[in-house]
């Protein structure tokens, strides 16, 4: 299934707000890392119907990816 881009458009603002916020990064930095990651190629595929979840839960999943890349580096 695919979801309207302007809905994912929106989701993924509020995925990267809440996870500049757990992560105390800048919205541009969150920005950054969000387009960059695994997380967002999921969603943005249509893997599992990611874009389905909830906020909290993808921003978990990001926040997740980012201690993982931070403690390989």
């Amino acid at each position: 299934m695919e979801a309207n881009k302007t809905v994912l458009q929106m989701k993924y603002a509020r995925i990267v707000n809440l996870f500049a916020k757990e992560s105390g990064m800048t919205l541009e930095d969150a920005l950054s890392f969000f387009y960059n990651s695994t997380t967002y190629e999921l969603i943005s595929e249509g893997v599992a119907d990611l874009h389905c979840r909830s906020d909290e839960y993808l921003a978990d999943e990001l926040m997740l990816e980012y201690k993982e890349k931070e403690n390989s580096e």
